[in-house]
C-alpha cells in the first residue's frame, strides 16, 4: 500500500463521529491487530501473527501490513510498540534487538532499530494518520481512569510500564530497565525469567518490584496487564492493584489519540 508520507503528529481535528482506529500490539512473540470503533470495542476478531525473528525494521513493517491485510479498512493506525519511542521513532527495542526469542541483544540489530521512523513507515505503508507508543502507554490508555496518579505494568517478554497524572499519559520512562535483583526488573520479571524460577517465586517477586515501584511512584493504583498477568495469584495483590485484559494492548489505540501528545 503505497502513499504519501504522513508524519506522526498529524492529528485530524475533525474525526468522523464513527472513526475506526486499526490497533496493532506488537510483542515479544506475536503481533495482534484487531480494528476498533469509535468507543474503542474491537468490530472484528482479533488477528495473530507470530514475531519474526530476526525482525530487522522493514520485516516488522511488512508483517504489521499482513496482519492489517486480513481486516477492515480503517481511519487511522494506532500501534502499541515495545521499546522507547519518541516522536514516532525508535529508540531502543531490546525483544527485537535478539536475533532469535528470548537471546541475547545483537549490537548490529539494536543498530538497526536506532532512530527508525516506524511511524512514518507505517503512514507511508497505509497512507493513514499513524501514532506509534510504547505498549504499555497504549495500554494504559485503556484502562487509565483518570484518577490521581496510576501506573502501569505489563507483564510479558519483558516487563513494560506507564505514567498518568489525573488522565494525561506522561513521558515514557524505561523504568523496567532499573536494577532488581542483582539485574533489572525487565529480565527477572520478564517471560525468561519466570520460566527459569517457576510461578511461585515469580509471584513473590512480582509482589516485591510492585512494592518497590509504589516506593518511588506513590501511585494511586496500577494496573497490570501483559500475558503473562494470567500467572499471577490475583488475591495476593495489594489493594490498589487491578488486572486488567490483555485486549487493552489494542483497544487503547482510541484514547491514545486524546491521551498523548
Amino acid at each position: 500500500m503505497a502513499a504519501k508520507k504522513m508524519e506522526q503528529k498529524v492529528v485530524s481535528a475533525t474525526w468522523p463521529k464513527n472513526v475506526t482506529t486499526l490497533g496493532i500490539d506488537v510483542g515479544g512473540s506475536g503481533v495482534k491487530g484487531s480494528v476498533l470503533d469509535a468507543e474503542g470495542q474491537m468490530i472484528t476478531e482479533r488477528v495473530r501473527l507470530d514475531t519474526p525473528y530476526p525482525c530487522p525494521p522493514s520485516l516488522l513493517v511488512s508483517t504489521i501490513d499482513e496482519v492489517a491485510s486480513q481486516l477492515p479498512k480503517a481511519n487511522r493506525v494506532s500501534v502499541g510498540f515495545p521499546g522507547l519511542v519518541r516522536d514516532g521513532k525508535v529508540v531502543h527495542v531490546p525483544s527485537l534487538s535478539r536475533l532469535e526469542y528470548g537471546g541475547a541483544e545483537d549490537p548490529a540489530m539494536a543498530a538497526r532499530w536506532h532512530g527508525f521512523d516506524l511511524a512514518g513507515a507505517l503512514s507511508e505503508n497505509f497512507g493513514l494518520p499513524t501514532k506509534v507508543v510504547n505498549d504499555a502507554d497504549m495500554q494504559g490508555c485503556a484502562v487509565a481512569q483518570g484518577n490521581g496518579f496510576e501506573f502501569v505494568m505489563t507483564l510479558g517478554t519483558g516487563v513494560g510500564t506507564a505514567l498518568f497524572n489525573d488522565g494525561k499519559l506522561l513521558e515514557h520512562l524505561e523504568l523496567s530497565h532499573g536494577p532488581f535483583k542483582k539485574s533489572t526488573f525487565d529480565l527477572v520479571l520478564g517471560n525468561a525469567g519466570r520460566k527459569s524460577i517457576g510461578k511461585k517465586k515469580w509471584n513473590k517477586l512480582v509482589l516485591e518490584a510492585i512494592h518497590w515501584f509504589d516506593e518511588m511512584l506513590f501511585f494511586d493504583t496500577i494496573y497490570i496487564g501483559g500475558g503473562n498477568a494470567k500467572h499471577l495469584n490475583a488475591d495476593q495483590l495489594p489493594p490498589k492493584a487491578e488486572i486488567v485484559p490483555n485486549s487493552a494492548g489494542i483497544t487503547g489505540g482510541v484514547r491514545v489519540w486524546d491521551l498523548a501528545p
